[in-house]
């Protein structure tokens, strides 16, 4: 059991972005099961997103598995890429939903979009994903884990997800993964695109922006506005039958200076505001005030042909606020990043100095630590084989030094099928909340994992096939315990349990004349390892499958999306039925600049939950316009 204090977050609105609803809304509605399935499969490489109608390039370049860029065919890693196109046909009201339509994504969500939102990689908590907006680290030291309903979908370029423990790379927080989000960068020329579009519930989005590039200058502008009268979200007789709605309005900057053939220097801010509401019992509403910000500045130095330098400043807040229930979270990071990378022919060699600042004001807490590290690595790839091997040290201000590893190992069995292994441990250090709330214990230690996967992926042609099968363990896990040595009667965090998270993700594609097929299946037991008993809202299976195609000039297509039965508490005692979605969607050119998404989510209306006593949307159509030209 949780305290009921910290069961949502949310902020206090900029007054930057207090701007007038706009009652239409965005493009975002179609194609959406290309997002759903292929994150799965490439040949030489770890997981690529092959959900579109294009095969990605083996040549594109990721940065997730170690923080430099890379080609995906350098990779020995179980990665994930969702492009733009992807994004706005999916049809997602929120980056969780869309995430749940890859392989080893699932999400709990206390209501509609805007609500407290949860994501689960491989069934690892939601605080073991570490997340980066442009390479800006996001969290909340009052929960733990990035704030995911507050990351405004509509203004994303690029996402990369990496499933697995990431702790030799990233130090604190990727026990589970990575997400990496990026916003669009300019090019060449100038792009400007308008969207607006309409749903059921009175939804209503609107997005614009323009990019482009001009000399030594690219840069890119975007802003994005939901509005929603929702439904109501909390079906029982001791809440307020009325509808809980929200409404969210984001904007972001980029821009890049290319100094000379040798240095650039970039920028980019991503901000967020979101209000919406819950009840809180009957005849009583609150309202969830959030608020986000990602900012960071780089500086990025080819020294020679062979040796490379980054120098990151970042910062990011994450506030959270309900009225009229009266209640602050204030979290703020800080982070200053070195990187030095150094390229021989098959070689890579990695060092980088990191610093992390954490503070969080929740009355009474004011509270701050930091953390020191330093990571190395290297990276062979020649003759079919690639390793990849890593190594962290991190100093924190309150526990001391964690040292964290990682191993892996990939080998083309033939031009098609590749096979790879993997081993690697990573940490999470306690939040300030864990340590100095009134349920805090000053004295927790770093919850850690051990983690060993090994995978087998086939790629030819249209056709991709992956199997990866993992076990990730985790010790010192913080979990609400009874009273013990924290100033609450009521419980304490304590370092008490312990758990585990293994499974098998099998992922595939395969185009039958002009359709494209694509799925994957996730086969997974996350427990409890002392109780035996499952860990809340998580499932033993879930899946998704897809089918799309040209017609008659629309894009149109079909998806299932399925989950087995999950349970609301650690105790296994309340249940969450299994449910299976089914979507449609389809897209076409209007005209030369003019493109008409549509998309039906939940078609059979099934009625399901994310959350004990939390709705789910139920059957919801959206239908959008964006120009763009050409």
């Amino acid at each position: 059991m949780i305290p009921m204090k910290i069961r949502t977050l949310r902020a206090r609105p900029l007054a930057l972005l207090r701007l007038p609803a706009h009652r239409v809304a965005l493009l975002t509605l179609a194609v959406g099961s290309a997002c759903s399935a292929l994150a799965q499969s490439a040949p030489a490489t770890g997981e690529l997103l092959a959900q579109n109608l294009r095969a990605p390039s083996l040549a594109e370049t990721v940065v997730a598995a170690t923080r430099t860029p890379q080609p995906l065919s350098d990779l020995v890693a179980d990665i994930s890429i969702v492009d733009r196109e992807t994004i706005e046909s999916s049809g997602a009201t929120g980056l969780a939903d869309l995430l749940a339509r890859l392989p080893g994504v699932e999400f709990s969500r206390n209501g509609g979009p805007g609500a407290t939102t949860g994501v689960f990689l491989r069934g690892a908590e939601s605080r073991f994903t570490a997340v980066y907006i442009d390479g800006v680290r996001i969290d909340s030291q009052s929960t733990g884990g990035a704030p995911w309903e507050s990351i405004p979908l509509g203004l994303i370029d690029r996402i990369e997800v990496l499933r697995g423990p990431a702790g030799a790379v990233y130090g604190s927080d990727a026990m589970g993964g990575v997400v990496q989000i990026f916003t669009k960068r300019g090019e060449n020329g100038t792009a400007p695109y308008v969207g607006v579009g309409i749903g059921n519930h009175n939804t209503t989005k609107v997005e614009a922006g323009i990019s482009g590039a001009s000399g030594t200058v690219d840069y890119a502008l975007g802003f994005a506005r939901d509005d929603s009268k929702g439904f109501n979200a909390r079906t029982v007789a001791t809440q307020n039958p009325d509808r809980d709605g929200y409404r969210t309005t984001a904007g972001h900057a980029r821009v890049g200076l290319q100094v000379d053939a040798a240095h650039r220097l970039e920028g980019a801010l991503m901000v967020n505001d979101s209000n919406s509401g819950y009840d809180s019992g009957l005849g009583k509403d609150d309202r969830n005030l959030h608020t986000m910000h990602a900012l960071g500045l780089n500086w990025i130095a080819q020294w020679s042909s062979a040796y490379k330098t980054r120098l990151s400043i970042t910062d990011s807040r994450d506030e959270y606020e309900t009225r009229p229930s009266p209640y602050l979270s204030d979290t703020r990071l800080r982070g200053y990043y070195f990187q030095n990378e150094w390229r021989q022919g098959a070689h890579l060699v990695t060092a980088a100095l990191e610093r992390r600042e954490d503070r969080l004001e929740n009355a009474p807490i004011d509270a701050k630590r930091s953390q020191d590290a330093l990571a190395l690595g290297y990276g062979y790839n020649a003759a079919g084989h690639t390793v990849q091997l890593n190594l962290r040290h991190d100093s924190d201000s309150e526990f001391g030094g964690k040292s964290t590893g990682s191993v892996a190992y990939g080998y083309a069995i033939t031009p098609q099928w590749r096979a790879m292994a993997s081993v690697g441990t990573a940490f999470r250090a306690p939040t300030l909340y864990h340590r100095f709330s009134e349920y805090g214990v000053a004295t927790l230690r770093p919850e850690s994992s051990r983690n060993a996967e090994v995978a087998l992926r086939y790629a030819q042609g249209n056709s991709t096939f992956s199997a990866t099968l993992f076990r990730n363990r985790v010790s010192n896990l913080i979990s609400f315990s009874g009273p013990g040595t924290c100033l609450s009667d009521f419980g304490c965090y304590a370092n008490t349990a312990r758990a585990e998270y293994k499974g098998v993700t099998l992922a595939g594609s395969h185009r039958v004349g002009d359709v494209q097929l694509h799925g994957s299946i996730d086969l997974q037991r996350p427990r409890d390892l002392d109780t035996g008993k499952q860990l809340a809202r998580r499932a033993k299976q879930h899946a998704t499958f897809g089918a799309d195609t040209r017609l008659a000039g629309w894009t149109v297509g079909a998806e299932v999306q399925a989950s087995g039965r999950r349970f609301d508490t650690v105790a296994n005692t309340n249940v969450l039925g299994g449910y299976a979605l089914f979507n449609l969607y389809a897209s076409t050119r209007i005209a030369r600049d003019y493109t008409l998404l549509a998309r039906i989510d939940n078609l059979a209306d099934k009625d399901y939950q994310l959350a004990r006593t939390y709705a789910t949307a139920g059957r919801t159509v959206y239908v959008g316009v964006k120009w763009a030209p050409q």
